[in-house]
Formats: C-alpha cells, structure tokens, sequence
C-alpha cells in the first residue's frame, strides 16, 4: 500500500473543534498520549467519515495499524455522538404556529440477501432507515436512530415518537404521502386515481413547496461518503447518523 498526499473538503476549523473534543476525552480518561496527537486522529476520523475510506487505507495513510484505525475512529464516533440533541432538545422553543418537515430515508448497507429485515421493497436494495426532522429551511434539528430498511417511514415515525412529540407541542408537520394517515398535526399531500379537485391541487402545490427544502437535510447528511454504502455492523450506523449530525451542527454555526 503507497501513501500519497490528498485534500480533505472540511473546513480547518471542523477539525479544529473534533481535536479539542477527543482532548477533553483523554484528560477524562487521563491518557493524554497516543500514537498520534488530538489533530491528527481527528484528521483521519474525518477522512474515514467524508472519504469512506477503509480501516486499511486511513490506517496506511496516517502510519498506524488498521486496528489502531478502528479504535481511533470508534472512540470519535461515539464522542461526537453524545453530542447530538435528543428529540425534545431539538424540539425547545418551538411550538403553536411553527412547523417542520418530516422526511425518511434508506442507508444502503451491505447486507446480503438473506438478511430480509434490512431489504427496502421501495429502493430495491438493503439498508436502514432514517427519520429526520428539518427546519422550514431544510436544517436538520434532529436525525433517528437507525431502523431496518423494510420499516415504513410512517411506522418509524411513531415508534421515534415524533408524531406525538409534535401533537403535544402543537407543532405543524408537513409530510410526504408516505405519512397518509397519521392525523395528529401532520399535512400530506392529497391523492386519488382520478382528477382531483382544483382546490386539492392547489393545497399539493403549496405542500411541495414548502416541504421541498426538507430534502437538504438528508443532502447535506449523505455529503459524507460513509453513508454511501456503510460496511459497517447495522447496529453502528445510527451512532454514526447521529455524530456526523455534530459536525453538521458545527459547520452550520461556523
């Protein structure tokens, strides 16, 4: 394996930040030194994360065995994770007269056939599914953790608790027609085999575009190449949904 000299598209001060929480965690631990220093496994974490690169390659490029790789990548996930706000932290100050846009996707994973549970008959591939709940904007406010693939958006939604989160804060939710259906303070849009009314079509208009921004937060999300196609255990990806919605948090306030 050769090492060659590559960019990495984050900003310095992203690094910067993620260096400074894996500080904190050695002094927590009070092993301040390893094979490499704060920046430079905040660096190949990152790598790993935007890149997908494997374990070996991050490992060969930054001069450490691919299990010390792991071990680095490992701890950072978890700590950025820890970091990403719960439902109702996200929710905080947001109540009668707001809304949010409500949106699901799938994480392709690399699960064989057999695995039926993780296999999503709309994508027609395997992968977990991920709830997100977006400001009007598209920002994301809070991420799910992971589901198999084969869960409908609207099934994941209740079992999240978002449905009922939203009631009793009275917050609007404007949704896709996968969520037809789930009352409470959700809006979908309408549907029919035969024409609908011009009324109808005008409410479907003004819906799309209202909720087409909510498709930025699984964009800026799947900007991080990991999630490409993760190779990872499914039980891992909601921790990695949730420590990559950290640094979004930081890019967006840098």
């Amino acid at each position: 394996m050769v090492p060659y000299s590559s960019m990495l598209d984050v900003p310095h001060e992203l690094v910067e930040h993620v260096a400074w929480l894996i500080h904190a965690r050695r002094q927590e631990l009070k092993s301040p030194w390893r094979r490499l220093g704060c920046f430079r496994q905040a660096l190949l974490v990152l790598a790993h994360l935007r890149k997908n690169e494997t374990f070996a390659q991050v490992a060969g490029g930054f001069g450490v065995s691919t299990t010390t790789a792991w071990r680095y990548v490992d701890e950072t996930i978890k700590i950025l994770a820890a970091w990403a706000p719960g439902l109702r932290e996200a929710l905080a100050g947001l109540g009668e007269g707001d809304f949010v846009i409500v949106d699901g996707t799938l994480i392709p994973t690399d699960r064989i056939a057999a695995d039926e549970p993780y296999y999503s008959q709309k994508h027609r591939k395997h992968g977990m599914n991920i709830q997100v709940v977006a400001r009007p904007d598209g920002t994301p406010l809070w991420f799910s953790r992971a589901l198999p693939g084969r869960t409908h958006d609207l099934t994941a939604a209740r079992a999240h608790g978002i449905l009922q989160t939203c009631l009793t804060r009275e917050i609007l939710v404007l949704a896709d027609r996968a969520y037809q259906g789930a009352g409470a303070t959700v809006r979908t849009p309408y549907y029919g085999h035969r024409e609908l009314p011009a009324h109808y079509q005008r409410f479907n208009r003004v819906h799309a575009r209202l909720r087409a921004p909510g498709e930025r937060a699984f964009a800026q999300l799947k900007q991080w190449r990991i999630f490409r196609k993760t190779r990872c255990s499914t039980n891992r990806i909601g921790t990695i949904v949730q420590a990559i919605h950290t640094l979004l948090i930081c890019e967006n306030r840098g």
